[in-house]
């Protein structure tokens, strides 16, 4: 799906490419497939089965979870950088699944054979919408030639066509307003008077206008902060109720996980303390949640020697093949077993599984001293796993940090569920692959 219309999603300029990428089509098509096959395949054997109260508990069953897992289906897929294919399978899993469980304990009897098919229907209907989508969505956006839209250039996932002329039809010769879906122009600009009426004339005629910090959010997962005044009416202010929600799960979660993985944190444990004198456990304060102090838990993975508690500010940083890591310290790094002591972390409240990475108090000073507006990440628990990390990986340069601050503000400012699902997500491929370790 485009990105674009995670902020908006007109259907009038889509429309005009291919029906299916319309969404009455591609959700009316879904259910039709998911409940008619399966149900017609039934039929053929027992042309009564549609007055069974077993059916009709299906029916209904399949109807909620299926809308429900492409609500969430297009929900996750409006964030960037994620592939459209990859949240198929997790958002109808999680609709699927919540409406199965319910049923399962209200004690309702339900046909496995009609909710296992229409599940596997509903998978193969939007892996083949996507395959569609990928060949004939594109970010296709005129821009207003004004204001600060120079920082466009760097963002290569969509087509821009500079207006000449305050008319669509001026992007190109090869385009027109059926293929262009949206106008972006710097509206802190000073715009001439008929451009102004252009930009009036689009949104009446419902051609979406976009501003260019909007667009550049929507489709790069960063919130560029330039001056407090941005930060008006707590745009960078996360919902409180969803704060205390995620931490009574965040630690209802990992007492379960630290329960079940308390085999295996031992073994990490054993095999620590056979490669290398030390403790098995690395303690080091961090800064935290507004602002706090706290320790934080790590398995060691450097000789013990160079590992300290309060390091400077160029020992507290991991260099790209740093000699220091053990062998087992490279594996643990890897896979991001290192961070599991963080559970300990999570039930003190200290942490959650999802936010902003704690960092070593003196990089947090000098961060702080080198980069304005850094304390806003403190605004949030700190997390073992966040937005910054399943994009950039491990970072320590200034200027790296400061695009990490940027990943972390857009965490804040859309700090929500379908984030932290689309985190968990992410987290995982980077388990497998190892992406970012250090």
């Amino acid at each position: 799906m485009s990105r674009i219309f995670s902020i908006s999603k007109p259907d009038t300029a889509r429309s005009r490419r291919h029906p299916l990428l319309r969404i009455r089509y591609q959700l009316a098509g879904g259910l039709l497939l998911a409940i008619g096959a399966p149900l017609l395949a039934r039929m053929m054997l027992e042309p009564r089965v549609l007055f069974s109260i077993n059916i009709q508990v299906t029916i209904t069953g399949v109807i909620i979870a299926h809308i429900l897992g492409y609500m969430i289906y297009r929900r996750l897929g409006s964030f960037p950088g994620v592939a459209n294919f990859s949240t198929i399978l997790p958002a109808f899993l999680l609709g699927y699944g919540l409406v199965f469980v319910a049923i399962f304990f209200l004690r309702l009897d339900y046909s496995r054979f009609q909710a296992a098919t229409s599940f596997l229907l509903s998978i193969l209907w939007y892996f083949s919408l996507g395959m569609i989508v990928v060949r004939q969505e594109v970010n296709r956006l005129a821009l207003v030639p004004f204001g600060a839209i120079d920082r466009l250039e760097k963002v290569d996932n969509a087509v821009w066509h500079m207006l000449q002329t305050p008319e669509l039809d001026s992007a190109s010769s090869s385009t027109n307003s059926a293929s262009v879906q949206g106008v972006v122009a710097d509206l802190r600009a000073d715009l001439p008077e008929n451009w102004q009426r252009f930009i009036t004339g689009c949104v009446l005629s419902g051609v979406p206008v976009y501003h260019v910090k909007q667009i550049l959010e929507s489709l790069t997962g960063r919130v560029e902060i330039e001056h407090l005044s941005e930060n008006t009416l707590g745009s960078l202010n996360p919902n409180q109720t969803y704060i205390k929600v995620k931490q009574a799960a965040d630690w209802l979660a990992a007492l379960i996980a630290l329960i079940a993985l308390a085999p295996l944190l031992l073994l990490v444990a054993l095999l620590v303390r056979l490669e290398t004198a030390g403790p098995a456990l690395f303690r080091q304060e961090r800064v935290g949640y507004r602002g706090r102090v706290f320790t934080v838990y790590k398995f060691r993975t450097m000789h013990h020697e160079t590992h300290s508690q309060h390091a400077s500010r160029e020992t507290a940083m991991t260099q790209k093949g740093d000699p220091r890591i053990t062998r087992i310290g490279r594996v643990l790094r890897r896979s991001r077993l290192d961070e599991l002591p963080q559970l300990i972390n999570i039930l003190r409240g200290e942490m959650s599984w999802i936010g902003p990475r704690p960092e070593a108090m003196a990089l947090s000073r000098w961060y702080e001293n080198e980069l304005a507006f850094y304390a806003y990440r403190h605004i949030v628990r700190p997390g073992i796993t966040g937005w910054a990390q399943v994009n950039q990986g491990h970072v320590t340069a200034v200027d790296d940090v400061h695009e990490k601050l940027h990943y972390d503000f857009y965490y804040i400012k859309n700090f929500s569920p379908w984030l932290d699902l689309v985190i968990v997500m992410r987290t995982m491929c980077i388990m497998l692959t190892g992406f970012g370790a250090r």
